[in-house]
């Protein structure tokens, strides 16, 4: 069965029945699964590698943004759903927007783990901070700094002009 098909069987009633969604974002069961599921348990739990709540419904993992968002909207978005906050367990419907791939991506607050200047678009280049951005899928080189603090401000006063995204 396909993602697709497997979404079609699951319905906004469906999900109003079996939780109830809390001011804070939470899902909690109205129902009673198993032994080890309660009514006004949090549903599911958080993914270590992901980070992402994540709630099995008819023997399908969903992520928890996504059923809110379905629960709210009557259906499941087209695109991926951004965490306006970053913080990816917040699920208040306030803090979740619909997002292509590229305008999730505007709303990064952190350099990746291998990213040797420790900021976020910065990059060491010949002994020299190089800032960068990226916008509509091209490189913008911002210019080169003598300190990474320097070329993080460059990036995060394009960041603020060049993304509707930005949040940070």
């Amino acid at each position: 069965m396909t993602e697709k098909e497997t979404q079609e069987t699951i319905t906004q009633e469906l999900l109003h029945e079996l939780f109830a969604l809390r001011e804070d974002g939470e899902l909690v069961w109205k129902v009673s699964t198993s032994n080890r599921v309660k009514i006004g348990d949090i549903a599911g739990s958080t993914s270590n590698s992901t980070g992402y709540r994540r709630i099995i419904v008819n023997r399908k993992q969903y992520r928890a943004h996504r059923l809110i968002w379905f629960m709210v909207h009557g259906k499941f978005p087209v695109n991926m759903i951004d965490h306006i906050n970053g913080n990816k367990l917040d699920n208040r419907i306030s803090n979740l927007r619909e997002a292509t791939h590229q305008e999730n991506m505007q709303n990064k607050t952190k350099a990746r783990s291998d990213n040797k200047s420790g900021f976020l678009g910065v990059h060491l280049h010949r002994k020299k901070f190089l800032a960068r951005i990226h916008v509509n899928n091209r490189r913008k080189i911002l210019g080169s700094f003598d300190t990474p603090e320097e070329a993080h401000e460059a990036y995060l006063a394009a960041k603020r002009e060049l993304h509707d995204f930005y949040t940070i």
